[in-house]
C-alpha cells in the first residue's frame, strides 16, 4: 500500500505540474510553437531550440512524456499490490489507476488534434477537460491508496447533507474550470472586462468575448457563495460530520478566495503572462480541492470502515432483567 500511495502522489504532482504548463503554453501563445508536427516537432524529438515558443510547447510534451510513464508506473505498481486491502477490487487504486492510464492517452491523442487543428479552442478545451479528469483520477487513487486524508476518512462518519453539498461544489468548480480555459482561447475573453467586481467593457473586444468573461466570473463567484454557505453549515453541525471532510472544506474555500485576489491584480494590475499563469495555477488547485472535498465527503457518508468494509451500527440490546411481555 505504501508504494502506491508514494506512486500516486509522484503521479499528482507531475499531473499538476503538467497542467500548469499547459496553462503557460495558452497564456504565452505557444500552441503552435511546433507548427502542426505531431508528436514530433518539425521531425524533431529534439528539435533545435531556437524559439522561445518552441521550447515551451516542447516541453510542455516532455512533460506529457514523464506524466505518461508516471501514471504507467502506478498502474504496474498498484497490479503488484492488488491483493492487498483497498488496492484491488471495484474501489479499489488499481481501478483508478487503470482509468488514469486510459486518461493520460486520450490527453495525449486530444494534444495531437490539437495542433492538427490549429489550436482550436474546442479543441484545446476538450483537451484541457480531459486533463482535469485524469487530475481527479489520480486523487482518487491517492486517496484509496491512504493520501489526502483517504486514511482519516476510513474512521470518520459525515452525513449524506454534506456529500451532496460537496459534490455541488465540484460541479461547479468544473464548470468554472471550463469556463477558465475558454476565457484563455477565445480571441479577446481575457481582457473582455477592465474592471472588478464589475465588468467594464473593453470596446476593443468583440461582445462574445465579453460575455465568455461575465459567464466565467459568474460562476466563479457562484462557487464562491456556495463554498461559504457549506463552511458554514459544516461549522455549525461540526459534531456530526468527518473533521477531515471539514478540514478539506476550508482549504477548496481558501483557494478560491486567492483565486481572487489573482484574478483582480491580473486585471487591474496587467500583470506579464508568466504571472497570469498563477490564475490557472490556482485554477488546478481549486478544481482539485473541490474534487478530493466530494469524494472524502462521499467516503465519510458510508461511515467508518474496517479492513474495506463498512461497519454496520451496533443494534441496541435488551437489558438484562428485562422481560418482554405479550398481551394475552
Amino acid at each position: 500500500m505504501k508504494s502506491v500511495r508514494r506512486v500516486s502522489i509522484a503521479a499528482l504532482i507531475v499531473a499538476c505540474l503538467h497542467l500548469v504548463f499547459g496553462a503557460i503554453v495558452r497564456i504565452s501563445g505557444s500552441g503552435m510553437g511546433c507548427g502542426d508536427h505531431w508528436p514530433k516537432c518539425y521531425g524533431y524529438w529534439f528539435p533545435p531550440f531556437s524559439r522561445p515558443d518552441l521550447i515551451v510547447e516542447v516541453s510542455h510534451r516532455y512533460l506529457a512524456s514523464i506524466l505518461t510513464f508516471t501514471v504507467a508506473l502506478l498502474v504496474v505498481v498498484a497490479y503488484r499490490n492488488r491483493r492487498e486491502p483497498r488496492v484491488g477490487g471495484a474501489a479499489g487504486a488499481l481501478r483508478s489507476a487503470i482509468g488514469a492510464f486510459g486518461a493520460v492517452i486520450t490527453a495525449a491523442v486530444l494534444g495531437g488534434v490539437t495542433v492538427k487543428f490549429g489550436n482550436a479552442p474546442w479543441a484545446t478545451v476538450a483537451h484541457w477537460l480531459v486533463a482535469m479528469t485524469l487530475l481527479a483520477l489520480v486523487a482518487t487513487t491517492a486517496i484509496r491508496a491512504g493520501a489526502l486524508g483517504g486514511t482519516s476518512v476510513l474512521s470518520q462518519h459525515g452525513t449524506a447533507r454534506a456529500a451532496r453539498s460537496a459534490r455541488g461544489a465540484a460541479i461547479l468548480a468544473i464548470l468554472v474550470v471550463a469556463l477558465g480555459g475558454l476565457t484563455a482561447k477565445v480571441p479577446g475573453a481575457a481582457v473582455g472586462c477592465t474592471t472588478v467586481p464589475m465588468c467594464g467593457r473593453n470596446p476593443a473586444v468583440d461582445a462574445g468575448g465579453v460575455y465568455v468573461q461575465v459567464v466565467h466570473r459568474t460562476l466563479a463567484v457562484l462557487l464562491l457563495l456556495h463554498l461559504i454557505g457549506v463552511a458554514m453549515m459544516l461549522r455549525k453541525r461540526r459534531e456530526s460530520e468527518a473533521p477531515i471532510v471539514v478540514t478539506a472544506s476550508r482549504v477548496a474555500l481558501g483557494l478560491v478566495v486567492l483565486q481572487l485576489v489573482v484574478a483582480s491584480s491580473m486585471i487591474l494590475l496587467h500583470l506579464p503572462p508568466v504571472l497570469r499563469s498563477l490564475h490557472e495555477a490556482t485554477g488546478v488547485g481549486i478544481w482539485l480541492s473541490c474534487f478530493v472535498f466530494a469524494y472524502l465527503a462521499s467516503r465519510a457518508r458510508s461511515g467508518p470502515l474496517v479492513e474495506g468494509a463498512a461497519v454496520a451500527p451496533p443494534r441496541s440490546e435488551p437489558r438484562i432483567g428485562m422481560t418482554r411481555t405479550v398481551d394475552a
